[in-house]
């Protein structure tokens, strides 16, 4: 929620337009998915692979940034009445009535603004300054409905539960339990708890309310003799009054500093509480419905469930329920052998394993009935297997033990594994056909297969997704009638119309090459088949290095396709305006050993790193401009290593194609090469097109420097302690272009930077080296944080760079330098979706165009922020970029910052396309994935969930300090000197 008060609110591929080339580790898997078009970004992040990761910012290889998700993904097409594909139509509810409401009309809104100027203006957390008025207004839908709030209080209650337990699923238990009790029982339909320590009334509860809950779980009916008795206390804390957030939400200034944040979360527990009861959460707000969903089948032991994503926000005026679909991975229920027999081609004679992605999943035993999560899975088999029993006499295998004791024959006593039920202090070995596998268990990060799969199933366009949220959704999550919730009873309605909005759409800037015609822009793109680069950059030599790993694409050095692919990206190179040498570059050419006798790709790894050395040692100094890396297949290992070697040991620009796209018909290779010749430029320093005068005027009307900040996290398949890398890319002159970046290492999964500081006085240095001045404003554009740390950033990160800038105020200087600036929060974690009411304004899809802009009717009441969609969504839902200024010092009008930024989104270096992120954040997530291939081997590892589950904290704790300690000393000092000052990363 973007206001004043409640600042809380946050990794897949984003643009296709960045995919031009092959550049870019395989496309990491993720938890969650919430759907998109293909700018995508919500399950993983930069192009080409995925963050994001979840985290979250947020898979690649292994998700940065929690769960991530694909939201609403785009088209799969087909179906009649689907949109886009199957020849129904494509937009959604076009023939309904669109008009805007009241509440959102120019008079209450300059009414507004005009109360916020009576108001002290400060830089941090700045007042909405106006509204944008440029471009051509349009109505839109959104996926937020309106919601009506009753006059009177809610009871906010604190639950404590003694003796204390921190463990959540025990806590759900209990309080599952408690709504059995009879002193809770009848006061259920009119309250709503978190299943842990909250608990919000529409009545007034007795008090004290002290419950005794004796705990037992299934398959036992009730409490056994000598059972545990939790006391659960529900305490009285605060009334929440209604009155206050209406007030917020209707602008007035004495309201700029309440806190919705209280009643909000309570108002989600109270319309999230049927969901609890019905689906399975997974992460925030998101509630999956197995049992009444289509599922869909990714791979062996996963499949894919459609559900819904349901947020409370406050807006002028307006309360809503923001609701959206999103998708997720499950385990598959059933018998755990047949589980492991799925994965047994895979063990290589071994005992058959299960992927890490399954994690700590729990299971029912058939002997039992006990519901246990799987602490390990052992590597011998039941019948090899010991261990000592009393009650039987002595030593006894598994095998022997269960035929024993429960008469129970098995299966597979020789050829699965056991698994580890038990403590940690005590093992307790279970035969595999003897464990059910519970339904309802998120499945961990997803392979590249299980990706895409994953990918074409959430692919809706936007009419789909639209009518899956009202037909769906809206009964699903308890929101609508006839379903009775306490959202009755606590005196709250939900309309079920969506909410229409005013919005308007800008048009794209002029832009310019150095020869050719100006580039016509159509849908957010253009073309570049017969232009020139602004500035071409000069090439002294090139290599090309053809790495065989067993496919044999390329025969040897004098292959005729090799030879055609290296005359022909020559050529494009120079007809490009890069000045090449007219001599034939290096061939090298490496040959693999086989990936199953070099599973992790060691030998494989260092031989391409003896082969770079040698021929840079056989050079007589002359270092490659660039080497053009030519790789058969993708792996989780390759690409990263030559990264790595490149980058950081040796200094070298590297440059990557894929064999299959390379060498294919002539039209498809020359657009091919144009992409990659996007990336060779850019690398080495040159400029590919320009935006006009006009355009740029925002950004040179004063000596001004933009920044870039992201911050990429450790993935579900990481070694816990694996650092988060940050990083900050900075332009270094006024045609904004170039943006060298700053890396560097920190605590795992934290979110605000370290050594922020000293990242930007490299960048200011660069800066000034290149001007001979440093720039008098500074405007950073900050990826990747949640709304609940816009505080943190003017907290933590905002001291950073003020004493960046004291850096530079020395004794031989003899002057103070404080540059104004201005910070700029990218969301792209929502879940808001704009939908056209009229196809004149909408794409062949349905989507929204490029350069929709929305400021009014969904955003803050206080907060200076707006959506924006500067790109186009080539199939599914589009998704708009949320951008919030949260500290300024420039003074940015609405149109300012709204149409500079638009325009900005044309100024992105390796595509012919408008990009969905501002290019400084957009650059500053393609340098954190870079620096994920310098720790890959923490990133990826493949390691199967047979160990590790059953250690203490403390050994945990130490362990997580180890690898983070082995980290930071593979990291060292991380760039090689001579990249330090190039965009390596593009």
């Amino acid at each position: 929620m973007s206001t004043r008060g409640q600042r809380g609110g946050r990794s897949q591929s984003r643009d296709s337009a960045s995919r031009g080339g092959s550049e870019g580790p395989p496309r990491r898997g993720g938890r969650g998915y919430t759907p998109q078009s293909s700018d995508g970004y919500g399950g993983g992040r930069a192009s080409p692979s995925f963050r994001g990761g979840p985290s979250g910012r947020g898979g690649r290889p292994g998700e940065p940034r929690g769960r991530g998700g694909y939201m609403d993904r785009g088209g799969r097409g087909g179906s009649p009445g689907r949109g886009g594909r199957g020849g129904g139509p494509v937009i959604y509810a076009e023939n309904s009535p669109a008009n805007i409401p009241p509440r959102l009309n120019d008079a209450s809104h300059t009414s507004l603004i005009k109360a916020f100027q009576s108001l002290k203006v400060i830089p941090d957390r700045p007042l909405r300054p106006g509204y944008g008025t440029l471009g051509i207004p349009i109505t839109l839908r959104a996926n937020f409905f309106p919601v009506k709030l009753p006059k009177g209080p809610f009871y906010d209650y604190v639950v404590e539960i003694s003796p204390k337990t921190d463990i959540n699923r025990i806590k759900a238990r209990i309080f599952e339990l408690l709504e059995q009790n009879s002193t809770c029982a009848p006061h259920l339909p009119y309250i709503a708890h978190d299943r842990s320590q909250r608990l919000v009334s529409a009545r007034k509860l007795p008090q004290p309310m002290d419950i005794q809950v004796p705990f037992f779980e299934p398959p036992d009916t009730s409490p056994r003799s000598g059972a545990k008795v939790y006391m659960v206390s529900i305490r009285f804390e605060r009334e929440l009054n209604p009155a206050r957030l209406i007030d917020f939400m209707s602008g007035k200034a004495e309201s700029r500093d309440y806190d919705p944040l209280p009643l909000i979360s309570a108002l989600n527990l109270v319309l999230q509480q049927h969901a609890s009861r019905s689906g399975v959460r997974v992460g925030k707000n998101r509630y999956f419905f197995p049992a009444s969903s289509q599922k869909v089948n990714l791979g062996p032991g996963v499949e894919a469930f459609q559900g819904f994503y349901s947020s409370v926000r406050a807006s002028y005026n307006q309360l809503l329920v923001n609701v959206n679909v999103c998708m997720t991975a499950f385990i598959v229920p059933g018998n755990l052998a047949n589980a492991l027999l799925s994965f047994s081609r895979g063990s290589r004679g071994a005992m058959p394993t299960l992927p890490k992605s399954f994690g700590k999943m729990k299971v029912r035993t058939q002997h039992l009935g006990h519901t246990k999560p799987i602490k390990r899975i052992g590597t011998r088999s039941a019948r090899n297997t010991t261990f000592d029993c009393a009650e039987l006499g002595g030593v006894v295998s598994v095998e022997k033990y269960f035929e024993k004791k429960y008469g129970i024959k098995l299966q597979h006593p020789t050829d699965l594994p056991v698994v580890d039920l038990g403590s940690q202090k005590k093992e307790v070995w279970v035969p595999a056909e003897l464990c059910e596998i519970i339904p309802g268990q998120p499945y961990g990060k997803l392979n590249d297969r299980e990706t895409a799969q994953m990918i074409r199933y959430a692919c809706n366009p936007p009419r789909s997704n639209a009518e899956a949220i009202v037909n769906q959704g809206f009964p699903k999550l308890g929101l609508s009638t006839p379903v009775k919730t306490p959202i009755d009873r606590f005196g709250i309605s939900i309309d079920i119309e969506m909410a229409i909005i005013p919005a308007r759409e800008l048009p794209p800037p002029r832009l310019s090459y150095k020869a050719g015609k100006p580039p016509n822009v159509n849908n957010g793109s253009w073309n570049i088949l017969d232009v020139k680069f602004h500035r071409g950059a000069h090439v002294s030599s090139w290599w090309v290095v053809v790495v065989r790993d067993g496919m044999n694409m390329i025969s040897g050095p004098s292959d005729a396709r090799l030879l055609a692919l290296v005359q022909g990206f020559s050529a494009k190179l120079g007809r490009s305006g890069m000045s090449i040498p007219q001599d034939r570059p290096r061939l090298i050419h490496i040959d693999l050993s086989p990936e199953r006798g070099d599973p992790n790709r060691i030998g494989a790894i260092d031989k391409i790193r003896t082969s770079f050395k040698d021929n840079l040692a056989n050079s007589q100094g002359r270092r490659p401009s660039f080497i053009l890396v030519l790789l058969e297949n993708r792996d989780n290992y390759i690409y990263p290593a030559i990264k790595r070697i490149g980058d950081v040991e040796l200094g070298l620009h590297t440059v990557h194609m894929q064999l299959s796209k390379a060498i294919t018909d002539e039209r498809k290779q020359d657009q091919y090469f144009s992409n990659v010749a996007l990336k060779v430029n850019t690398k080495l320093g040159g400029i590919n097109h320009l935006l006009d005068e006009a355009a740029m005027k925002w950004l040179t009307k004063k000596k001004t420097m933009m920044v870039g900040i992201d911050v990429t996290h450790p993935g579900p398949g990481s070694r816990e302690g694996t650092p988060s890398i940050a990083a900050l890319v900075a332009s270094v002159d006024d045609s904004f272009v170039q943006f060298p970046a700053s890396l560097s290492i920190q605590k795992s999964k934290q979110e605000m930077l370290g050594e922020l500081d000293d990242m930007l006085v490299e960048r200011l240095r660069a800066y000034e080296r290149k001007n001979k001045r440093l720039p008098e404003r500074i405007i950073v554009f900050r990826d990747g944080v949640s709304e609940g740390q816009f505080d943190t950033v003017i907290k933590d990160e905002l001291p950073q760079i003020l004493g960046a800038f004291k850096k530079f105020e020395t004794k031989e200087r003899k002057t103070t330098y404080r540059p104004q600036l201005s910070i700029i929060i990218c969301g792209k974690r929502h879940h808001a979706r704009f939908f056209p009411t009229n196809s004149q304004f909408a794409d062949r899809n349905g989507n929204t165009r490029p350069g929709t802009v929305v400021d009014k009717g969904i955003t803050a009441v206080f907060d200076f922020d707006f959506y924006l969609q500067a790109h186009a969504g080539l199939q599914g839902t589009v998704k708009a970029t949320h951008y919030t200024v949260v500290y300024d010092e420039n003074l940015f009008a609405a149109d300012e910052i709204q149409k500079g930024t638009h325009d900005t989104s044309y100024l992105y270096a390796r595509a012919t396309k408008a990009v969905s992120l501002i290019p400084p954040a957009y650059y500053a997530d393609l340098a954190c994935e870079r620096g994920r291939c310098y720790l890959n081997d923490f990133l990826v590892d493949d390691k199967v969930s047979t160990s590790g589950s059953g250690r203490g904290r403390y050994d945990r704790e130490e362990e997580r300090n180890r690898v983070f300690h082995a980290a930071k000393e593979a990291w060292g000092e991380g760039l090689h000197p001579e990249m330090r000052e190039s965009m390596f990363y593009i």
